[in-house]
């Protein structure tokens, strides 16, 4: 482009042709406000490149927003489970741990891991949603999926003899949720998947597991102890480990939800005799815990 002297086209013209030039460049939120804007520049005197500045904010705002949206839709999250939802008055878990990692995307870059035990009921998937809801509005990709869904997927991947295809679409997202790994059936067609899974990701991309089962009890998810001491070595190392305890909220719920006169459901059922998920459960407080590995 010289320097020489543009005639500006007349007001005709430029009614009909802006609109195809935003068009052009795929710039919709200016080709939608640009006369509404105009008005109101004429009218408080901006300078033109005040006005230019303007729509280039909203233009960018609205991407920025329409990308947002589009990370939150792929995720596929459970829907309204936030973190400033979330009952933490209910359990006992390390809350500063927690929102220092939802606030805090830069384990994502170093591939490390979260992992989240607890009996059921506690809030875990709760949780694990709402650390992908804060890490989405910093722009992360992340991918909610239920454990046997999942295991699910990658089989019919590896029958297909597509496996290794799979397992690299799922290097797009930075975090890759796990949720309530005790559920998968221990067989080797289903563990193996898994294994590969974790095995593909190690060091590279994170995962947030969540399972109501310690590490020393995984040998009932992989089908043999080598597996599933391997599995977890992969798993704990460069990762963070986080210990809820408390009373399932569904059973609270259901308490509340008694009418008065009618039976306890605490009257029907036995009191919990499950143990500590892991010797780290014993101990408090928002420091990451690295448990051993148990084979």
């Amino acid at each position: 482009m010289t320097n020489s002297w543009i005639e500006p086209p007349n007001r005709m013209t430029l009614d009909a042709t802006l609109p195809l030039l935003l068009r052009q460049l795929r710039l919709p939120c200016i080709g939608s406000h640009w006369q509404e804007l105009e008005q109101q520049a004429r009218v408080g005197g901006w300078d033109p490149a005040a006005y230019l500045y303007v729509l280039a904010e909203q233009e960018l705002d609205k991407r920025h927003q329409a990308r947002l949206a589009r990370l939150l839709r792929d995720a596929q999250l459970p829907v309204n489970r936030t973190l400033s939802a979330f009952d933490w008055n209910a359990v006992t878990a390390a809350r500063g741990t927690i929102e220092s990692m939802a606030e805090d995307s830069r384990w994502l870059q170093r591939g490390e891991n979260l992992l989240l035990f607890g009996p059921s009921g506690v809030g875990k998937t709760h949780l694990a949603c709402g650390i992908c809801h804060r890490l989405i509005e910093q722009g992360q990709q992340v991918r909610f999926f239920a454990a046997t869904a999942l295991v699910q997927q990658l089989q019919q991947a590896k029958r297909e003899l597509s496996l290794s295809r799979a397992l690299s679409r799922l290097d797009r997202h930075a975090l890759l949720v796990i949720d309530d790994m005790g559920y998968v059936r221990r067989s080797e067609a289903e563990t193996s998947v898994l294994f590969e899974l974790i095995s593909h990701r190690y060091e590279r991309r994170s995962l947030l597991v969540t399972s109501n089962q310690a590490f020393s009890d995984w040998e009932q998810v992989f089908d043999n102890t080598a597996m599933s001491v391997a599995a977890v070595d992969r798993l704990v190392d460069n990762s963070t480990v986080v210990v809820i305890e408390g009373q399932s909220y569904r059973r609270r719920r259901s308490r509340h939800a008694v009418q008065p006169g009618s039976p306890r459901l605490d009257d029907h059922q036995p009191q919990s005799t499950d143990e500590p998920i892991t010797a780290e459960a014993e101990r408090s407080g928002d420091q990451p815990q690295k448990p051993h590995a148990h084979g």
